[in-house]
């Protein structure tokens, strides 16, 4: 299961610094005026794992195959950008199809970068950003209420679909998000969702980008994305984009050491994946062969079948059973023949529903 995560934010905000920080590349143009990016950055990224490495190391195969994660930076967006002001409102549909989206909120100052605003305000920054989300899906769904509209004239099945997009209309329009809406589980609601992607509806991450000092000490910007965020059961990351960007070139050691004596005990991309992982709900495990070890993301929760058709759709519909050791276990022994020598290997059906860490071998028959 590959991750997908929008990034938005006002002009001037770092939006762009970050896509490249985060994706280790310098896709995204930088530059001190509004709308520097036009068309849409798509950058896919191997998602940093440890463990895939010490598996791959004790079984002795030459590839290692990581999971991923798709960043995808639109241009800024504006107050009106809904409604057609600034350039943002012509790129909202490519962050339909991502599981989350990552806000970007500018926490610095700095008089030699233009600001949308006269002063900086991180809770009037996000609300922008917030209402411009809200009124895109609420511009979706008015279109959906027409066409729902006409059908149930010959239809009356479609009458509860009506109803419920009728709810959710009122509860935009009074300035709240698809995410608040009182009652999530409701079928109709969830195939809305399903349909439409509203944007409103999307876990949201917070970077405060902050300056180098913020790294050390969290500044009173970054206090009120915090208030902000926990208002709206956002997550939030803290981390100086343009720092991250600069030492792209050296080693992955090196800019660990270089992070931790700025104040980062991770970096941007480690806590943006952590994040992600928590407020999508996902697990890796793991399988292996003669060539290679790889790892694949799924929600928490996936039974074991489930997970063989993340692989192949034909592993799940010919599943005979799941042969699992936890990554820890492996690890201690460090073979195949030594798990199995003593009992540790699992043998699991279709019930069975994957831990974190799982190393799996399918089998299955078609």
């Amino acid at each position: 299961m590959s991750l997908s995560i929008g990034i938005v934010g006002l002009p001037n905000v770092g939006k762009s610094t970050v896509f490249n920080a985060l994706s280790g590349t310098k896709l995204a143009q930088v530059a001190n005026y509004p709308f520097c990016t036009i068309k849409p950055n798509h950058a896919i990224v191997a998602l940093p794992d440890l463990r895939v490495e010490k598996l791959a190391a004790l079984v002795r195969v030459p590839n290692t195959i990581h999971a991923t994660i798709e960043f995808v930076d639109i241009a800024g967006l504006v107050e009106g950008a809904s409604q057609g002001e600034g350039l943002g409102n012509q790129f909202l549909g490519n962050i339909r199809d991502t599981a989350a989206i990552l806000h970007v909120v500018r926490c610095f100052d700095d008089p030699n970068v233009v600001h949308v605003s006269p002063t900086l305000d991180p809770r009037s920054d996000i609300e922008t950003i917030n209402l411009e989300l809200i009124l895109a899906d609420l511009q979706q769904l008015e279109r959906k209420i027409e066409r729902l509209g006409s059908q149930v004239k010959g239809d009356r099945k479609v009458l509860p679909t009506l109803e419920q997009a009728q709810a959710l209309r009122a509860h935009l329009d009074a300035g709240r998000p698809v995410a608040s809406y009182p009652n999530p589980e409701n079928e109709n609601l969830k195939a809305l969702n399903h349909e439409m992607r509203f944007l409103s509806a999307k876990p949201v991450i917070y970077v405060a980008n902050v300056d180098e000092t913020g790294l050390v000490d969290e500044n009173e910007y970054v206090r009120l994305v915090r208030e902000a965020a926990a208002a709206q059961g956002g997550e939030v990351v803290v981390f100086c984009a343009r720092l991250e960007e600069e030492i792209q070139e050296m080693s992955a050691e090196e800019q660990r050491e270089f992070l931790q004596l700025a104040g980062a005990e991770e970096s941007g991309l480690e806590q943006v994946i952590g994040k992600s992982f928590q407020v999508l709900g996902l697990i890796s495990f793991f399988t292996k062969n003669e060539n290679e070890v790889r790892a694949w993301n799924i929600p928490r929760g996936t039974t074991a079948p489930k997970a063989a058709g993340v692989i192949h759709t034909d592993f799940e519909r010919g599943f005979i059973r799941a042969e699992v050791v936890p990554y820890e276990t492996f690890v201690r022994y460090g073979s195949d023949a030594a798990v199995r020598a003593e009992g540790l290997l699992r043998l699991e059906g279709k019930e069975y529903v994957v831990q974190d860490g799982d190393v799996i071998f399918f089998r299955f028959n078609v």
